[in-house]
């Protein structure tokens, strides 16, 4: 299947399919210089390629688990401590939200008689929430 078809079946444009085979996540059948053709398991690996950066993989990650023969080898190491980052982003996401609609929805006369609010602050201050350490408890309907 040419570079054209692919593109066209797969939404991934000539130019990023070409990147890709110069970064070694696709081959390309025959000779460089000539129409890039492809074999039919490139979809596959296209595929492969969108899941991984849509998990926060990087190309050189993804590139890892494809075998010379373009077949999948997963590093499930590698999946498992992925996996485990998203979840960290996703504790440290919910908190900042929780945090957020209580300050919205708070029945304290002010911000700063709001303990939760104070708590949220104080991690602010001290960089715990870029780092993901030491998040305040921030319970919806809290104080």
């Amino acid at each position: 299947m040419d570079i054209a078809e692919v593109a066209k079946r797969t939404g991934v444009p000539a130019s990023t399919l070409r990147y890709y085979e110069k970064k070694g996540l696709i081959v390309s059948l025959g000779p460089q210089g000539a129409r890039r053709r492809f074999a039919e398991g490139v979809v596959n690996q296209l595929a492969l390629i969108s899941l991984g950066q849509a998990a926060g993989l990087s190309l050189d990650e993804i590139r890892s688990m494809f075998a010379p023969d373009g077949q999948a080898h997963i590093d499930r190491q590698l999946l498992l401590e992925k996996a485990d980052e998203i979840d960290a982003l996703i504790t440290r996401l919910r908190a900042m939200s929780h945090g957020l609609r209580h300050a919205a929805e708070c029945p304290a006369p002010s911000h700063a008689e709001c303990p939760t609010f104070q708590k949220l602050v104080k991690a602010a201050a001290s960089g715990a929430l870029q780092r993901g350490l030491g998040q305040p408890a921030l319970k919806r309907g809290a104080r």
